[in-house]
């Protein structure tokens, strides 16, 4: 079945799939990139992909994708794989308590010491190709848009097993951040419903200006969580919207955010405002969840910026600006642009 833009959605499920059923119990699976899937979320509610700007009903959300992945492939859902970081490969409580839900298998990588994500992909990797080979799920729904997961996609193919990517939709519905290469290879594309989204994702609450005398600690828990800690979801079914519109062949097409041209083709004056645009962006969704004591440490440490505030900023301006490498004028000038508009809050 072929949707609007020639993507292929499998209504039904794969031929291989039916001849086997008669014989051996098929399965589906989902692999969730929890970095794509939060990053991805919170620049669709706040504009920035930083995590922390968010809080996510990780139960209703597992619970939605799990539905949406056994009614679209007509097989039971075999296992959702979880795939984030955390410092010295170490769970955190979001983390245990992601581990702790039902047919979820949590596989963790590491935060190395400049704040990336290291070793998830290859876990990602390894499971869709050791999994497509031991031949026990026929379908695969891989939620991500990591470019380095294409040959794994590839390989899975090449074992019989069906991979369709889901992908978190721009305001414009298209894929955001998902490569092109990524999408070539795959079998179909899924955007997850928005509605999915809006229910079980949302704006984390600004700290209370006088905070209370100190209490006992709360533990976080799965149902709602912000998203530095890392995710997962459950209750009512959610969609997946099916008409995607034909990908531009620009080369902003493969990190779609809505509607971006191609940084060699913008005016100086253009340039300055994807920067001023993404640094206020950036800056509102870290101060929205900044105690006064933070915003001190802030502008204390100048011109020094936190970690993940500059990692979230370069990551935003590759994806407005549909570059994979900026230049080093580019990454000055974000950053610049970033104490601006802390002197202008």
């Amino acid at each position: 079945m072929f949707a609007q833009g020639g993507y292929w959605h499998p209504a039904t499920p794969h031929p291989r799939v039916q001849e086997q059923r008669s014989a051996v119990r098929s399965h589906s699976a989902l692999y969730v990139d929890a970095g794509y899937l939060l990053s991805s979320a919170a620049t669709r509610l706040t504009g920035s992909s930083l995590r922390r700007g968010i809080e996510v009903n990780y139960t209703a959300l597992i619970s939605a994708l799990t539905e949406v992945v056994q009614r679209d492939s007509g097989l039971p859902l075999l296992r959702v794989y979880w795939y984030d970081a955390a410092r010295d490969g170490k769970a955190n409580p979001v983390q245990e308590g992601i581990a702790l839900l039902p047919n979820v298998k949590l596989r963790l990588g590491r935060i190395g010491v400049d704040g990336e994500q290291k070793g998830v992909d290859l876990r990602i990797g390894l499971d869709l190709v050791g999994h497509s080979r031991a031949g026990r799920i026929d379908v695969m729904y891989l939620l991500s848009g990591d470019d380095d997961l294409t040959e794994a996609v590839e390989e899975a193919q090449a074992q019989g097993v069906q991979v369709t990517v889901l992908a978190v939709p721009s305001s414009s519905m298209r894929p955001h951040g998902v490569s092109r290469h990524l999408l070539h290879s795959a079998d179909g594309l899924d955007l997850i419903d928005p509605a999915v989204l809006d229910r079980t994702v949302t704006s984390t609450p600004a700290p209370a200006i006088d905070p209370p005398a100190k209490t006992a600690a709360v533990e976080p828990t799965v149902d709602s969580a912000p998203i530095d800690e890392v995710v997962p979801p459950r209750p009512s079914p959610a969609g997946v919207a099916r008409l995607v519109p034909p990908l531009t062949t620009r080369a902003a097409a493969s990190h779609e955010g809505g509607g971006q041209v191609q940084s060699a083709s913008r005016t100086p004056a253009e340039l300055s405002e994807s920067m001023n645009s993404v640094a206020r962006k950036t800056y509102s969704a870290w101060a929205a969840t900044a105690s006064a004591g933070q915003l001190n440490e802030l502008r204390a440490g100048r011109p020094a910026i936190p970690r993940d505030l500059d990692r979230a900023l370069l990551v935003d301006l590759s994806m407005v600006l549909g570059e994979f490498e900026l230049s080093d004028s580019m990454r000055f000038g974000v950053r610049a642009k970033f104490w601006e508009a802390v002197n202008n809050a």
